[in-house]
């Protein structure tokens, strides 16, 4: 918990100076606009860095879905919940909500190595952007990587025309990305389908006993509904499909 606090207080305090720098530096780029726009040191200048990071930000959305754990999870949740047969319960926002948290933390391991690699030198100034990026981005490529499919990556690369790679460093980011979200869908849905298995055994049998009884007008999911939430609650199912997601990444 305490390198979780850390780690968030680290964050909010580089955006902090990042936005402080921003006000400081803009007049100074109004009055030598190229000399402020190449920098010292042939880098982007600190109020350019500001608009990147204000650009990034806008993208954080998709990239969060593109690069993260975030579709397998919520695909996963969602799927859940369609199978205990509610509709609205949970409701989005809360699906979503856990659905981050637990992004987060499967996505640490790769978060923090980019952190040491990228994001701190650059703040320090020791390292430019480009290189930043590109440093930054390579641990999310392995990570990447290790969750594609070999299949599904080739189908990617054929579709785009292009040359199948030789080696992981000839993977484009291009091609990976795509690939790596139909992978997520794939084992997503792999993961409901055993998630479906047990309540649709329970409506089965609600739906042969009613049959049995004679109580052909009631609907089965009126009985199988209460049971298959129970048997949810027994077992304390939202902790330990939370821990079989997480678990997916840990062993992968």
């Amino acid at each position: 918990m305490d390198a979780n606090k850390r780690f968030r207080c680290r964050r909010m305090l580089c955006v902090f100076v990042l936005v402080l720098a921003g006000g400081h530096t803009s007049l100074a780029f109004a009055a030598d606009p190229l000399r402020d726009a190449i920098g010292q040191s042939g880098d982007v200048a600190p109020a350019l860095r500001q608009l990147a990071v204000l650009t990034a930000l806008s993208l954080l959305p998709a990239l969060l879905i593109a690069m993260t754990s975030f579709t397998r999870i919520v695909i996963v949740l969602s799927m859940v919940r369609s199978a205990l047969g509610l509709q609205q319960t949970p409701p989005n926002a809360v699906l979503i909500t856990l659905s981050l948290f637990l992004t987060l933390f499967s996505m640490m391991p790769v978060l923090q190595v980019a952190k040491d690699r990228a994001v701190d030198p650059w703040l320090a100034k020791t390292m430019n952007t480009e290189v930043a990026v590109q440093t930054g981005f390579q641990p999310f490529k392995e990570f990447m990587i290790r969750q594609t499919r070999e299949g599904d990556l080739r189908a990617v690369v054929s579709m785009a025309g292009a040359n199948q790679p030789k080696t992981l460093a000839e993977v484009q980011a291009l091609h990976l990305i795509p690939a790596f979200m139909l992978s997520e869908l794939h084992t997503a849905f792999q993961i409901g389908f055993v998630i479906f298995l047990p309540f649709l055994l329970i409506d089965l049998v609600v739906a042969a006993i009613l049959m049995a009884l004679g109580m052909i007008m009631v609907p089965p999911a009126t009985v199988s509904l209460p049971l298959k939430i129970l048997l949810f609650l027994l077992i304390n199912g939202w902790v330990l499909i939370a821990q079989a997601i997480l678990g997916s990444y840990r062993q992968a």
